[in-house]
């Protein structure tokens, strides 16, 4: 069945869940903006003619809301799209085994990763070619079933700039030596944060470790592909980066105990 506002109809009934002293305050306030969005209480305009009267009632603009996350996406993808050269790209997409993934469930720690992979690809072109390349990276923590699962998606040039100011229209990038820099870079954080105690976790230090030096012995998944031009990233970066996780016309169904929606399969890609 189809709802009217779906997001503010489980934030309105889930509200003892997350207006509470313990929520960061910028969700508390970014859910409370889009139960407000469109209301009186925030204000609106009012126009009159010879015949009839409207109001027009101002929204959030919150990230959170998915009418108002919709045009700022939109204004956000615009201004990327002008600052970025119009040359060649290339995707990255940088996983790690699932088994780490809880490891950044702390926002602190998870927002290292986009950095992490930036620096990935910038060290590894300049050490083999001496070049210096344009990246984007965008975070993941989910999947198409919102499942938590860490990774991060990149935009890197093609080509890249040599010393002198001229340019090299394309670079070969070797996906083993990548993966060999993301999954050294990984643990490194992992055990940096560790010994900091800045992990969340409830596994003693030593099983950590014990799990850190498994996983740095193993296969890791780093997959590349072209992209051509930069407005197919920016779309798919949009709609992550800027926006709430599913649009609101994929919810099907609300209860107490939890929220159908349609997820897209991507074996079957549908």
């Amino acid at each position: 069945m189809g709802y009217t506002h779906p997001l503010k109809r489980i934030l309105r009934e889930n509200q003892s869940l997350w207006d509470l002293e313990s929520t960061r305050l910028a969700v508390r306030d970014a859910f409370t903006k889009v139960l407000l969005c469109g209301t009186s209480a925030l204000g609106a305009e009012v126009y009159s003619s010879g015949t009839e009267d409207r109001v027009v009632f101002h929204t959030c603009k919150g990230r959170a809301c998915s009418s108002c996350g919709a045009r700022a996406t939109s204004r956000w993808q615009r201004e990327r799209w002008a600052a970025l050269p119009d040359v060649q790209y290339k995707g990255i997409t940088f996983t790690m085994p699932n088994v780490l993934w809880p490891l950044f469930r702390k926002r602190k720690i998870a927002r290292l990763l986009p950095v992490l992979a930036a620096k990935t690809v910038e060290a590894w072109v300049r050490a083999k070619f001496g070049l210096k390349v344009g990246v984007m990276a965008i975070p993941h923590t989910f999947n198409g079933k919102l499942e938590f699962n860490a990774h991060v998606h990149v935009m890197v040039t093609a080509g890249g700039l040599e010393t002198c100011g001229g340019w090299v229209p394309s670079v070969y990038y070797d996906v083993d030596a990548l993966t060999c820099y993301w999954r050294r870079g990984v643990i490194r954080l992992l055990r940096a944060s560790l010994r900091a105690g800045a992990l969340v976790t409830e596994l003693p230090a030593q099983v950590v470790e014990e799990t850190l030096i498994q996983q740095e012995n193993r296969w890791w998944s780093v997959k590349l592909q072209s992209l051509g031009s930069k407005e197919q990233f920016l779309r798919y970066a949009g709609r992550y980066a800027r926006r709430p996780p599913i649009a609101q016309r994929r919810i099907i169904g609300i209860s107490k105990q939890e929220i159908e929606f349609y997820a897209k399969d991507r074996r079957l890609r549908r």
